[in-house]
């Protein structure tokens, strides 16, 4: 089944590592049932992430459903069926389906199942409730390229050099002002430490904060310590008041880890 999206988050292709295919998984079901320490409840899916087509989701249900009846005609009862997510949300230009499209193009093929039926629509949930507000730390202008270097970097959101993916970015206060093309880079020592490149972007001056706009999803939870920097805090906003919900790591934290083998060095 293919999604029809990045192939890193493709999941649904004989080619990917995930799951088994249709005949398989009946075999696997069959021997599952007769395991004294198992007791089958459901069925799951998943093809992919950030889909935006939703015939991908219901072709992949027309085939779940097939599946589900041969393992009833065999005797295993499915209680549950888990389409898992996928369902895309947009960064950029992309045309994508809300739930209701969503749920116009599968509802008449779950009601087959006669299962109970679970969702996991994780990203469509969660990325625009997030931004990465970062400084600015100075401009570089280096013959035709205007780089702007702020205090974030690929290790706090990873999706631009790691998908490619584009995220909105505005300056946190908007004001009227001229546009330079930039490239808008972090401070770690990595060519792809990069969050837009060759971006339009408002003319920027140091100490000046900005916003990556939809990293609620696949943000905070890809992040890592590379290059020895500290993971970020998180805060939530609700209306006018602000809550500390993640402590910014300290040095300690950094290396709580580790252990000095004194032995070595005596």
């Amino acid at each position: 089944m293919d999604p029809k999206t990045h192939p890193y988050i493709t999941t649904g292709l004989y080619e990917s590592k995930f799951g088994i295919d249709q005949d398989s998984a009946v075999e696997a079901f069959k021997i599952a049932s007769k395991l004294p320490n198992l007791k089958i409840l459901g069925i799951d899916m998943h093809i992919g992430s950030q889909i935006t087509e939703v015939s991908a989701f219901r072709e992949a249900v027309i085939l779940m459903n097939e599946l589900i009846e041969k393992l009833r005609m065999e005797g295993i009862e499915i209680n549950h069926f888990d389409v898992g997510g996928g369902l895309g949300v947009q960064y950029n230009d992309e045309q994508v389906p809300d739930v209701f499209e969503y749920a116009n193009a599968i509802k008449d093929e779950l009601k087959k199942s006669k299962c109970k039926i679970i969702f996991e629509p994780g990203r469509y949930l969660t990325a625009d409730a997030g931004a990465l507000v970062t400084k600015t730390l100075y401009v570089k202008n280096h013959r035709d390229k205007n780089f702007l270097i702020v205090d974030a970097a690929v290790n706090d959101l990873m999706r631009p050099a790691f998908y490619n993916a584009y995220h909105h970015i505005l300056p946190v206060k908007q004001t009227d002002r001229e546009k330079i093309v930039y490239d808008i880079v972090g401070p770690a020592c990595e060519t792809g430490d990069f969050f837009a490149k060759g971006r339009e972007f408002y003319k920027t001056e140091r100490n000046e904060l900005i916003a990556i706009m939809s990293a609620g999803a696949y943000g905070f939870c890809m992040s890592s310590n590379y290059n020895s920097r500290r993971r970020v805090p998180e805060i939530l906003v609700d209306v006018d008041k602000f809550y500390l919900i993640r402590q910014r790591e300290t040095f300690e934290d950094l290396i709580k880890g580790e252990k000095i083998i004194d032995e070595i060095f005596t």
